[in-house]
């Protein structure tokens, strides 16, 4: 199973940085709450590698901030917008998400090297909800895709993307609140820009 997830990581030098992405998690975990091992996907191209490969952590986060999913996966949010969003945990590498539902510090334990993504196996190290899931909603899910749609410009046409960003359309139209509508606005205005910029 594919978690949909932010994940937050740091640098030798402490800086945190925030980007979207899909831990791999066991389908069945057994009766405890919580699994006992991540799979973390990064490209290598990637801030969050850089900083895995550095010093081996990460929290996953579980939320549905739709808004935050759309700045994190255009790389939308400054230094100072970060600062105000995490903070540390137990005075250690791991910086937390201050608002979620759910979050896990992760420790590397084993790396496969593969182009053009590596697979990181990372142990869960500590874990603790934060806040109730309020429910599922069609219209965070179509932001979701719209996101991932954003970090694809590159690699699909642009026809292809304006096609699936009407099929979420209908989604967002009839099932969305003013926070899903305008993160999804704000990612087809950035998908226009980067598919003009090619």
């Amino acid at each position: 199973m594919i978690l949909e997830a932010i994940v937050t990581s740091i640098d030798l030098n402490g800086t945190v940085n925030l980007a979207p992405m899909g831990p791999v998690v066991a389908d069945d975990f057994g009766d405890q709450k919580t699994p006992e091992r991540l799979v973390l996907k990064p490209f290598q191209s990637s801030l969050t590698y850089q900083n895995l490969m550095a010093t081996g952590k990460a929290v996953v986060h579980v939320t549905d901030d739709v808004s935050l999913i759309a700045r994190t996966a255009v790389g939308k949010l400054s230094t100072s917008e970060i600062a105000d969003l995490v903070k540390q945990w137990d005075h250690s590498d791991w910086w937390r998400l201050r608002s979620c539902h759910r979050w896990m510090a992760v420790q590397v334990e084993a790396v496969s090297e593969e182009q053009p993504r590596v697979e990181m196996t990372c142990r869960v190290v500590h874990s603790e909800i934060e806040k109730p899931f309020f429910g599922f909603n069609r219209a965070k899910f179509a932001v979701i895709e719209a996101a991932i749609l954003a970090t694809r410009t590159h690699l699909l046409s642009a026809g292809q993307i304006h096609e699936e960003l009407e099929r979420l359309q209908p989604l967002i139209d009839k099932t969305g609140g003013q926070t899903e509508r305008t993160a999804f606005d704000f990612l087809r205005k950035t998908i226009d820009e980067r598919i003009t910029n090619h």
